[in-house]
């Protein structure tokens, strides 16, 4: 519209009843529906598009669309890639249990497509459906082109209001006219009867995981063994250079940062930025095209179930990132895309006032996963990317949002209830980030049996301890061994607990010894996004420096976080990049960095510092692969188990005594940790008892050596030092053997592991 008069000659000029504004705002013709394209009946289920090839030799697509409260919809094809690509509209006219279907004889694979919903534009009720806005499926299975993804800003003929209505109170409440299908991505007909003959699932036990959490183009972006042209895709990450580090390291699992369809905000494209992270889904069917090597039209996802088997071929399996709790259609005065204009009053929970959109996420909208048809949607693209994409496990972003009932968080909720029976679902690695931004959301322990979780208690006390910010060790002492005070009960395990001391939110590993203070301002928001509770220290010097002597204790900060992680019984879980000291600058949000703060930097490696941090931890998850004490089935007791009164699990103050009620409430700096190998319980595939090594840890964040006595009989006669993270060059255990009774200095702010050898 070139000005508010014409809008309101347009509209009429006239509020509507109830004091409401116009109901449209008229813009472009849209093109009629094209006669003479044949639509035979086709079927309800299943939902999505469909390609079959007939035996009568007659080959097409079926489509098939939820829309429950719709008038009618139209399939509209789509003769190229471009805004200036063809549209035929075909009505689809047979309706089956709210789903309207047809079957188009000749629409091949590769064949873009969307809908056109008509229905009530009363926003009032929650009813906003528009005709003249493209809307992509909610089931495609690829996604291709869309020039608001190349837009400095998304342009107004996205949103199904109009945006730029002059009263902005109302301006989400005026219907937009304009024909949004040159500017929106449009599904892609997808024909693949890759059956996953030739793929073996590593299978790995939760027990036996360690996660390693990356991104697929910034691990890939800079990498200097990978092709340029992979570089950022798909078939990057499947390349043997990038499987390669993956494999030295020890990882089992890649845990992908979200790679499902995603669109880039409004606010950052204004800002010349882009969504990095992808926590923005538009399509839970289709790997993000973005991704892509081999183009956008289909060929994505031979691609992502390529890179699934050379990961698999590897030992290595692939757990997705998933944010079912919320689209990038935002709230009320977000872009309309799909849901939203499918049937946004059952796709999304709406507030008491319909108009607006209940958020427990802190993104503008939320699923409504009470609804049947939303359940449905959320589990068939679970069960489609395992049994047709052949990934092993799912990470839920905010999964607290998916566990709500009515209102409340309820782990008897749909949603659970339906994993809990599904007999793909319940076999596949589950893993909840348990907490929303909603109240009563935060349920770190409270997922059943089924389910790990993000442990974001032990991320929090690993921290505070090594920044020697806890006021006693009580809290330390249950992250170390598990968490049994959050997960034993029910049935749950030790792995029910993801440990991890960074993650993609927050600061790298090498920021948190770097920086006690967030420096966002590349993000364009004055520094106001991200967390201040970073629970961090600078070692005295905030950000980068040539002070050797800062540097040297932020290296030797680094092995202790690590060291502790892969020592602590539990899932451990490392952010790629960690390994090699990988920096975002003090960027504690890099969500919208997609650049060289986002992406890994491979060059790390030339310095002998890094390298030493990447074999030491290389080192450490061999040594926890190899000792089942490390990696345990079942909680410790804590009870003497023969009559030597041997424990599987005791801690033993500095002066080499056990601790006491009155040790653990009492401030301190030092705690040692007996692990027995003697006491494991469970049996292996044979049905023998498992026996193994025994290990002291002494763990020390004071800043002046301490003394340590070596407990003796029946704890142990002679000790191994077999990690010093005092040491910069771990590529050789120490070697270091100390009699029982012995007192040994234990350097400022380290770990030493000592395993028992007689």
């Amino acid at each position: 519209m070139s000005s508010a008069a014409e809008q309101e000659a347009v509209a009429g000029g006239h509020a509507t009843e109830e004091g409401r504004p116009p109901a449209a705002v008229n813009g472009a013709d849209r093109a009629a529906p094209r006669p003479g394209v044949p639509v035979w009946p086709g079927a309800p289920t299943p939902l999505g598009a469909r390609f079959r090839a007939g035996p009568d030799g007659t080959s097409g697509t079926g489509f098939a669309l939820w829309a429950g409260g719709a008038e009618a919809v139209e399939l509209c094809l789509f003769d190229g890639p471009g805004p200036d690509a063809e549209e035929t509209r075909v009505p689809l006219t047979e309706l089956t249990h709210e789903t309207w279907h047809g079957f188009v004889p000749g629409v091949l694979p590769g064949q873009r497509y969307g809908y056109r919903v008509h229905g009530r534009w009363d926003p009032w009720t929650g009813a906003r459906w528009n005709p003249a806005k493209l809307l992509l499926d909610p089931y495609a299975r690829a996604v291709d082109g869309g020039k608001g993804n190349d837009y400095s800003r998304l342009p107004p003929e996205v949103y199904g209001h109009v945006r730029d209505w002059p009263d902005q109170q109302v301006a989400d409440t005026v219907r937009d006219e304009r024909d949004s299908a040159p500017y929106v991505p449009k599904g892609v007909v997808v024909h693949d009867d890759d059956d996953w003959s030739d793929d073996r699932r590593p299978g790995t036990p939760w027990a036996d995981s360690v996660i390693y959490e990356l991104h697929v183009r910034g691990f890939t972006r800079l990498h200097p063994g990978i092709p340029e042209e992979l570089r950022g895709t798909y078939a990057g990450l499947a390349h043997p250079a990038a499987i390669e580090h993956l494999v030295r390291l020890g990882v089992t699992a890649v845990e992908l940062l979200p790679v499902h369809q995603f669109a880039h905000e409004d606010h950052l494209l204004r800002r010349g930025l882009r969504n990095h992270w992808g926590y923005n889904s538009i399509g839970y069917f289709a790997p993000h095209a973005g991704y892509a090597s081999s183009g956008t039209a289909g060929p994505q996802v031979g691609e992502f179930k390529r890179m699934v088997r050379a990961l698999h071929a590897a030992g290595i399996e692939v757990i997705l990132d998933v944010v079912y709790n919320h689209t990038a259609e935002a709230g009320e005065y977000g872009p309309t895309l799909s849901l939203k204009g499918v049937d946004n009053q059952r796709y999304y929970r709406l507030q008491t006032d319909a108009r607006r959109y209940a958020d427990y996420t802190g993104c503008g909208n939320t699923l409504h996963v009470v609804q049947p048809n939303v359940l449905r949607l959320i589990t068939d693209s679970l069960r489609y990317w395992v049994t047709e994409m052949g990934v092993d496990g799912f990470r839920f972003d905010l999964a607290a949002a998916l566990a709500r009932a009515m209102h409340d968080v309820d782990m008897l909720s749909p949603f659970l209830a339906v994993i809990a029976q599904d007999p793909v679902l319940r076999r596949v690695k589950l893993i909840a980030e348990p907490w929303d931004v909603g109240s009563g959301g935060y349920q770190v322990g409270a997922f059943p049996p089924l389910w790990t979780e993000w442990n974001d208690r032990y991320r929090d006390t690993v921290r505070d301890f090594w920044r020697h910010a806890l006021p006693d060790v009580r809290e330390m002492g249950y992250r170390l061994s598990g968490s049994s005070d959050l997960y034993a009960w029910g049935g749950r395990r030790p792995y029910a607990s993801v440990n991890f001391v960074t993650s993609h939110d927050g600061f790298t590993l090498r920021d948190l010894v770097s920086y006690e203070r967030k420096h966002n301002e590349a993000n364009g928001e004055d520094n106001r996004d991200g967390t201040d509770d970073n629970r961090s220290w600078n070692c005295g010097v905030e950000g980068e420096t040539d002070d050797e002597r800062v540097r040297a204790l932020r290296r030797r900060q680094l092995r202790n976080l690590v060291t502790t992680l892969l020592l602590s019984t539990g899932v451990p879980m490392l952010v790629a990049g960690d390994e090699l000291g990988r920096t975002q600058g003090g960027n504690n949000n890099a969500y919208c960095q997609d650049n060289e703060t986002g992406w890994l930097d491979w060059s790390l490696l030339e310095d002998p510092g890094w390298r030493e941090l990447c074999r030491l931890t290389a080192r450490l998850i061999a040594l926890r692969h190899r000792h089942p004490v490390l990696r345990r089935r079942a909680f410790f007791s804590g009870r003497a188990h023969s009559a030597d009164g041997l424990r599987d699990l005791a801690w033993f103050t500095a002066r080499g005594t056990e601790m006491t009620e009155r040790d653990w409430y009492a401030p301190a700096a030092t705690l040692g940790m007996y692990l027995s190998g003697r006491d494991i319980p469970g049996r292996d595939e044979r049905g023998d008892p498992i026996v193994d090594d025994s290990f002291l840890a002494v763990l020390h964040a004071g800043d002046r050596p301490v003394g340590f006595v070596l407990p003796g009989p029946p704890w142990a006669r002679r000790y191994e030092v077999v990690v010093d993270t005092s040491r910069e060059e771990q590529a050789r255990p120490p070697g270091t053997a100390h009699v029982s009774g012995a007192t040994i200095t234990v350097p400022a702010r380290s770990v030493l592991l000592l395993e028992v050898v007689e």
